[in-house]
This record gives C-alpha cells, structure tokens and sequence, in this order.
C-alpha cells in the first residue's frame, strides 16, 4: 500500500488565522495512514493574507501545494481546480475549517481500499446549525430527491473521490455551471459512506451568504432536472381550466339574462394569468441564462499564482494566467 498515493484538497476562502492549525491537523493524520500523501490548497480569491500562510507551509513541506486564484470564483471552482491538481490514486475533499474531522480520513481510506470508488461523508446532524439553516438545508435537500432522484441529504463536500472517480468529475463532466456533490452522486460509482458530527469552527464563521446559497441551490436543480420546465405546461392547464371555468360561468349568465359577473373575475383572472406568465418566463430565464453561461465557454477559473514550478496541464492550461516558480521568499 506504500505505493499509493493519496491527495488532499482543501478550498479556502479568507482563512489566514486558522489555515496553519487546520493543515497541521491533517498532516498528522495523513502520517498514520503509511501511504505517500499531498495537501493542495486553492485559495479563491482571499482579500487576508491566506495565500502567504499556504506559501509558508509549503516552504516547510514540499507535499504541501497552494494555488491562488485570480479572483473568488466560488468553492465550486476551487474544488475542481484543486481535483485537476491532485495526483493521487485517491483525492479527499474536505473543508478547511476543520467542521470535517480529519480523524475520517484513515476509514475512508479503509473503504477505498475494500473497493468503494466515492466514499460520502454524511453528516449525522447539524447541531452546529442553526434552527433556520437546517430547515433550510432540510428543504434543499427534500425537492433535489423529489425532482432529480438524487438523495443528498446530510451529504456534504467531505469526500473521497478514486482516481476513475476524479477523472469522470473534472475532465469528463464539462459543465461549467457545477454542483459537485450532484455530480458525485450522479457518476454512480460503487459508494460507501462514513458518518460525522459537524465540528464547531475553530477559527472565524461561515464565508456562504444567503445570495450564494441561493444561486448554488439554482444551479443544483437547473444542473440535474428539467422539471421545472414541465411545470410551466402544468401552469399553462391550470389557467386553461380557469378560463373554462370563467368562460362558463359566464355563458350561465348569459342564458339566465342575468349580467357575467364582470370586474372582479376578471381582474382576479389577470392577476392570476399575469404570475404564472412571469413565473413561466423566470423559470425559462434561469435555463437560459446557463445555457449563456455554457456556451460562452469562459474557464471556470483563472489561477494566479502556485507554489509549484508549473501547474500541470489540464484543457490545454486555458485556466492558468502564469506559472510561477516555488516561493522561498
């Protein structure tokens, strides 16, 4: 087993007081695992001094790898700048804030090793959420199974992806618009799944707003279903059936030689076609607007700078402004 070789990828974001502590941590647990070993660190886009921090601790250990992004292009991207720069005949992802417990790697490891492909680290609960955000997360996670059959409930981004695994999610899934635990899942690689207690953060607070949730959770069912199109041509049943109903009443009126009911049916009619056209053509809008994205063919990120010599190739190295050498200073 000494021959394998197992990759750590860690996105940071503004982490420069507990990004030492959090590495620190994991290089002690990947010692105990008798494999050869890498921890990559993305920063995306940190306006502290993070990016030094992951230069220091790759001046004192060449097997730790840092990257700078040009800008913060979102945990989506740097996960997946960090999976096209691991090695490893395994990749593990996982936060850098230590609410997923290094401890985990070394079953994970186990499980790989008796043949699962992805191995999910699935949160046992969210006590360290608040009541609002599990509701939240609950929600999420109900119209995903609901209308895209997959089930990701208390998943999280701490997994282990084998070599077959990373390949088919960062060279062969091209989309740009990305939810990666949506893609694990959909690859269906044989799985295996290991169980944790978020941990309270050791240094600062969540870095997600209630805007970037939103736009992730857009993206996670436009990327994984069509259903929502469908439901316009429900919608547009529904007001058929209303305009029968309407229709008919008033030809009930008509034969009784009584008056239709008139301004307030039809206002209540309008208002009601009135949102489901906007409903309809917001819910069109966002499937175009990522087809825009997609087709425009921008890279999903652009990488700033690196602690390696060169940063390897991938998609003819569209993502990599420059190459720079290791920092020593």
């Amino acid at each position: 087993m000494d021959t394998e070789k197992l990759s750590v990828v860690m996105p940071t974001f503004n982490e420069e007081v507990g990004i030492s502590r959090s590495v620190s941590r994991v290089m002690s647990i990947l010692a105990e695992t008798n494999l050869r070993w890498e921890i990559i660190i993305i920063d995306d886009g940190s306006r502290d001094r993070t990016y030094d921090s992951i230069c220091e601790l790759a001046r004192l250990d060449n097997r730790v790898i840092g990257a700078r992004l040009s800008r913060n292009f979102g945990k989506e991207a740097a996960l997946l700048a960090g999976l096209r720069m691991a090695t490893g005949d395994a990749v593990i992802t996982m936060d850098s804030d230590l609410q997923h417990p290094p401890e985990l790697i070394k079953q994970m490891v186990a499980e790989w090793h008796r043949g699962a492909k992805v191995v999910h680290g699935v949160k046992l609960s969210r006590k360290s959420d608040s009541g609002m955000v599990r509701l939240r997360a609950r929600i999420f996670n109900k119209i995903m199974k609901e209308i895209s059959g997959l089930d990701l409930y208390q998943t999280s981004d701490f997994k282990l992806l084998d070599r077959v695994a990373v390949k088919a999610i960062a060279e062969w899934l091209p989309e740009r618009m990305r939810f990666y635990r949506g893609l694990a899942a959909w690859a269906g690689f044989r799985v295996a799944y290991v169980h944790f207690e978020v941990a309270e953060r050791v240094e600062g607070h969540s870095k997600w707003s209630m805007a970037q949730l939103f736009g992730l959770a857009l993206t996670a069912i436009t990327s994984f279903t069509a259903l929502p199109l469908r439901i316009i041509t429900l919608l547009g049943v529904v007001t058929f059936a209303i305009g029968i109903v309407v229709g008919g009443e008033a030809l009930y009126s008509w034969t009784q030689g009584e008056a239709a009911s008139g301004f307030a049916t039809i206002e209540l009619t309008l208002l009601i076609l009135g949102s489901f056209t906007m409903i309809s053509l917001g819910i069109v809008g966002e499937y175009v607007a990522r087809i825009y994205e997609e087709v425009k063919k921008r890279p999903i990120y652009l990488i700033e700078a690196s602690t390696l010599a060169e940063i390897p190739a991938v998609n003819n190295a569209e993502h990599t402004l420059s190459t720079s050498k290791r920092r020593s200073d």
